[in-house]
């Protein structure tokens, strides 16, 4: 299922970028767009998670500096019998974590560094266990995907109004091309929120909750996680976060009641999922 959503998204891209083509150059625009497109589909899927990463000025994180990161990523993947994720460090002290990567074999785990002081053992575990289980279901892929192809449609909405026909044919038309550009950009904001939506259930958050419960034997260790997250991040939200990437993190790292956060909220209400991990019996 997550193979044909990540198809579909793909798909999506190259329609996009297709009609914008044609919106500037006709026929030999359109098929431009199209080769650009299928340039774009395949750096998407195989640079997707180190596009993301990057954003986030993420490093490789050393065991010698996250030692109980290394040994609850070591403990559960051992024991599911999973590969081992590499690691990686966001330098902000922000509370948050994510995973991305096209398969279990491809996966990367980041954690903030403020995470880690937040956090006990127990408490980290079940952070770590939630984003295993993304990997281990199978999410990444289209939950980094999404991220990528959003990303993507801002770029090409840019680049076209910047690089569209010129100022001075432009003026001649009163402005016609550059306005049907700018209601472009309008339209396709809320279009791409709605593409995560579609894409990203708000259940996957609650199953990987659940899975992760399972795969640490104490659904109350990431229960409180989520507790002290929500705290966390409405006194301190992301610095710099991107809304396109915000259904990747275990809680929306996008300020509370902000239109954008809203607009692109893929995340259940933590006192929801809270209450379920605690009705949990295992």
């Amino acid at each position: 299922m997550n193979v044909l959503k990540t198809g579909l998204l793909l798909a999506a891209l190259t329609a996009v970028l297709v009609l914008v083509g044609d919106a500037l150059g006709g026929s030999q625009g359109a098929t431009t767009a199209l080769v650009l497109s299928l340039a774009m589909n395949v750096a998407t899927y195989w640079f997707s998670d180190r596009i993301v990463l990057a954003m986030y000025r993420a490093k490789p994180l050393a065991e010698s500096d996250a030692p109980q990161v290394y040994r609850a990523v070591r403990e559960i993947a051992t024991r599911e019998r999973m590969p081992m994720p590499k690691l990686y460090g966001i330098p902000t002290a922000t509370p948050n974590a994510f995973a991305t990567g096209r398969s279990p074999h491809h996966a990367s785990v980041a954690v903030t560094a403020g995470l880690l002081e937040l956090m006990n053992e127990e408490e980290l575990k079940g952070v770590i266990a939630h984003e295993l289980s993304h990997v281990k279901n199978r999410d990444t892929l289209t939950m980094t995907v999404a991220a990528a192809l959003v990303g993507a449609i801002t770029w090409v909405v840019r680049w076209a109004y910047w690089v569209g026909p010129s100022r001075d044919r432009d003026e001649r038309q009163g402005g016609g091309v550059q306005a049907v550009l700018m209601l472009l950009a309008i339209v396709l904001a809320p279009l791409a929120a709605a593409l995560i939506q579609l894409a990203i259930s708000r259940t996957r958050e609650y199953s990987a909750d659940a899975t992760g419960a399972r795969l640490t034997g104490n659904p109350y260790g990431l229960a409180d996680a989520l507790e002290k997250l929500n705290r966390a991040v409405r006194a301190n939200p992301l610095p710099n976060a991107n809304p396109a990437t915000a259904h990747l993190f275990i809680v929306n790292p996008l300020r509370p009641g902000e239109m954008l956060a809203n607009l692109f909220s893929t995340h259940p209400p933590i006192e929801e999922r809270v209450r379920r991990l605690r009705a949990m019996r295992l």
